[in-house]
């Protein structure tokens, strides 16, 4: 027990040396609504992507982690210069966990559309910072990288993302850069939603606590 309290607390007092008001987390994606209705108050651009969507998701409508794994593959596909090993299932199903807003299990329209023009974001991100177009992004650029993506990370909270995303070298790849913002920037959102004072500080319960960190 007194070894649990030891690593709880460590980690503990690493994140209590954040500033979370320097974080920019996307905002959340807009509650689900009825087709018919969504459909009438569409943008071009928004009917459009509905279109692609449709082809995408099939006649359910909603992306599943393995739909989202073959789609975010076979773009991958169409780009060489970001080195990846191709984004895993288990990835998948922690980014659908984090976007699942209404927790279906699967993506809707605007939860799949949140996620995807956030990944449009970080891939110009993720390029921007491979400055030696090693398809990469290594161990030196990687903090200025996530500060470019909004998230301003103190050295022992990026090494622990060193640690658990990166290779032997501190070298990151695409999937992995983009599956560690995705979930990073969940739980920023979760974070400020429950901080209802704005003061950096929420309290949880054992449900809420859970809830967090093993749907994710």
């Amino acid at each position: 027990m007194s070894l649990a309290r030891r690593l709880i607390g460590g980690f503990l007092d690493i994140v209590s040396n954040i500033d979370t008001s320097q974080f920019v987390p996307s905002d959340p994606p807009p509650p689900r609504r009825p087709h018919t209705f969504a459909e009438q108050d569409e943008t071009d651009e928004e009917r459009k992507f509905r279109n692609v969507f449709k082809q995408l998701a099939g006649e359910d409508m909603e992306v599943s982690p393995g739909e989202l794994m073959n789609i975010l593959n076979r773009i991958l596909g169409k780009h060489a210069n970001l080195k990846t090993d191709g984004f895993s299932i288990e990835s998948c199903r922690s980014m659908v966990a984090v976007m699942d807003s209404d927790s279906t299990g699967k993506l809707g329209f605007h939860e799949f559309k949140h996620l995807w023009n956030n990944i449009k974001r970080w891939q110009g991100v993720y390029q921007a910072y491979d400055r030696d177009s090693s398809g990469v992004i290594g161990a030196d650029e990687l903090p200025e990288a996530f500060r470019a993506a909004g998230f301003p990370l103190n050295d022992q909270l990026y090494q622990m993302i060193i640690r658990r995303y990166s290779d032997e070298s501190g070298n990151m790849d695409f999937d992995n850069y983009i599956g560690c913002l995705v979930r990073l920037d969940a739980m920023c959102r979760a974070f400020k939603t429950l901080d209802k004072d704005n003061n950096g500080t929420i309290k949880v319960n054992v449900q809420e606590w859970l809830q967090l960190t093993m749907y994710s």
